[in-house]
Parts: C-alpha cells; sequence; structure tokens
C-alpha cells in the first residue's frame, strides 16, 4: 500500500486531550540504589505529556494537531517553555486552559543504556478540576479524538458528544481503568498496554483480558506489548497480531504516545486497521531509535521507508 498516497489533501485534525509536561531527562548508566548518587551522561529537558508527545507525532506524519487540557499559571516558567515548544512545532495551543495559582506538571526521567526510563512526576492535583471549553468549539473541524483514560474525570462528556457526531474517539488506556468507565462506550478505539490490560481486566493474559473487557465495549480493542508487538481483536471477535518492527532500541521514551498519534491519524485517513497499526509500529519503532522523547519522533517520509522495506508480516490471527 502507498501511505503517502493515502493522505489526504487537507490534512485530518485531531484534537489531543491531556496534561503537557515539562521533562528533565538524564541519561544514566544504572539506576542509583536508595540513598546512593549517580552521574548522568547527558541532560535535556523537553516537553512531555501524553497528549502532548501524540501531537508532535501526528503533525511529524502530516496530520494537524490541537491540544487541550489544563496547564499551570499562564506567567508560570514551564507554560511559557511549553508553548513555545509546542509553537515551534506547529501544534495549536488555543484550546489549554490556564489554571491561575497552578503549578504545569513537571516530570524527573532517568533513560538507563537500553533505552528504558523510569519516571518521577509531579501532577497538581487542582488541575483535575479544570473545565474544558465548549464542545462545539472544540469539534469544530475536528477528524477525531485523541485522549488519555487518566482525563476520564474532565473528558468523557466531551467524547460522548464528539461520538454522537460520528467523530472518533481513540483512547490511550496507560492505566487501570475502571470497567464501569463511561470511556468504554464513549469510545470507538481502545489501545491499552499490556500491565494497563491485564489490571483492567483483571487477567494475567492479554488474550483473555482483550476478550473480557469485548463483553463491555463496542469498542475496537488493542493491547501494544512493546517489542512482542500489538495484539487486537479484528471485527470477528478473532485475535490478530501486528508484529514490531525490529530495531535497535536507545530511548522508549514517548515511543508509546507517537504510537498512538499515528495510529489516530491512519485512522482519520481511513487506512484499514491492520495497515494503521503496521503505520503506529513503525514511527513509534523509529523514536526508539533516537535520543529525545517525542522530539525524535519521525517524517512520514521515513515510516513509509521502513513500511516498505521492513521486515515485518501482515497480521495474523494468534492462538494465544
Amino acid at each position: 500500500m502507498n501511505f503517502h498516497a493515502a493522505a489526504p489533501k487537507i490534512p485530518p485534525r485531531i484534537l489531543c486531550i491531556g496534561m503537557p509536561v515539562r521533562d528533565l531527562t538524564f541519561r544514566i548508566q544504572e539506576l542509583p540504589e536508595r540513598g546512593f548518587k549517580v552521574n548522568a551522561s547527558h541532560f535535556e529537558e523537553i516537553s512531555g505529556g501524553n497528549a502532548l508527545n501524540a501531537a508532535i507525532g501526528i503533525v511529524r506524519l502530516g496530520g494537524r494537531a490541537s491540544i487541550c487540557g489544563p496547564m499551570g499559571d499562564a506567567r508560570e516558567t514551564s507554560s511559557r517553555y511549553i508553548f513555545d515548544k509546542l509553537a515551534h512545532e506547529g501544534i495549536d495551543t488555543r484550546h489549554i486552559v490556564h489554571m491561575p495559582g497552578l503549578v504545569t506538571p513537571i516530570s524527573n526521567i532517568m533513560i538507563d543504556p537500553s533505552g528504558e526510563r523510569t519516571i518521577v512526576t509531579f501532577r497538581d492535583p487542582e488541575l483535575w478540576k479544570v473545565r474544558l471549553p465548549e464542545a462545539d468549539g472544540l469539534l469544530e473541524d475536528c477528524s477525531a479524538i485523541l485522549t488519555e483514560n487518566r482525563c476520564a474525570e474532565f473528558c468523557t462528556e466531551l467524547c460522548v458528544e464528539a461520538r454522537r457526531r460520528g467523530i472518533p474517539v481513540i483512547v490511550d488506556v496507560d492505566r487501570t481503568m475502571s470497567l464501569r468507565e463511561g470511556l468504554l462506550t464513549a469510545s470507538s478505539h481502545l489501545v491499552f498496554s499490556s500491565e494497563a490490560l491485564q489490571s483492567t481486566a483483571g487477567v494475567a493474559d492479554d488474550a483473555e483480558a482483550l476478550r473480557k473487557i469485548a463483553k463491555l465495549t463496542p469498542s475496537f480493542l488493542a493491547g501494544t506489548r512493546g517489542a512482542q508487538g500489538t495484539l487486537w481483536l479484528d471485527e470477528h471477535q478473532t485475535l490478530q497480531r501486528t508484529p514490531a518492527f525490529p530495531v535497535h532500541t536507545v530511548d522508549t521514551l514517548g515511543a508509546g504516545d507517537v504510537f498512538h498519534g499515528a495510529f489516530a491519524l491512519a485512522i482519520t485517513e481511513k487506512q484499514d486497521l491492520p495497515d494503521a497499526l503496521r503505520f503506529a509500529s513503525a514511527a513509534a519503532a523509529l523514536k526508539c531509535t533516537r535520543f529525545g522523547g517525542a522530539f525524535a519522533a519521525p517524517q512520514r517520509t521515513e515510516v513509509e521507508e521502513l513500511l516498505n522495506h521492513g521486515h515485518t508480516t501482515n497480521p495474523v490471527p494468534t492462538n494465544q
């Protein structure tokens, strides 16, 4: 398939809902023991957060992205820093809600030689009390919503309205979700991390967890498993597997978010599900080969090159 030709002439706009984060990243040889100190070989200050990372991935791949969610006081250093970064990437920030007197989330991120990251994040509890702008303004010219399930408290009502209008709602589920959660039915696509999938279903097996959750929602269901690829259920509820692209990993920070952004973009471009998942997997794999969080997300031509010359195969049914 020629993915470039499949992209529409007018790029779709995806509304990414979440909390932008100021990331302080350190490359280290190994995590320190309790009470010990280690020296970092490299330091970089970047912006992050699921929605922000996904938005960067979307724009790099040829889509348009708007970001919506709470941030701290507009005069705060972190807020100004993140706004500058978003503007440089061409991401629409007009729907961000500044909350006077509050602190924008901040993370300390340690990346070891394998590319794995260890993260400590502070999010001001008052940020969860945000009220989003009116739905008509948010959904105007909106091709899809991409949100994370931690934002359910302040975005579910908007997602319900989006589905009523026929707008896809893709949910990045990276923490345990209640089986009575409104986003289960206020979504069109639920993409879980393996850990969140198993903890949500209460089942220590990805395949069985998907089948259990499928009884509660009509949404498309998938579980991402890093280098092990992605498990998902097709329209016949048959389990399928999309292999990951084998790459030399140096930094996994933001890879999952780039995956979700690429997948959301592919859905708005009407790519079928197997192609959409391969597209997302290729984008995430390329990001893992570079340092810099989502700011190392690939351009579309790079993803197309990997798709055209990669070594993975099409998804195949699995009996797992």
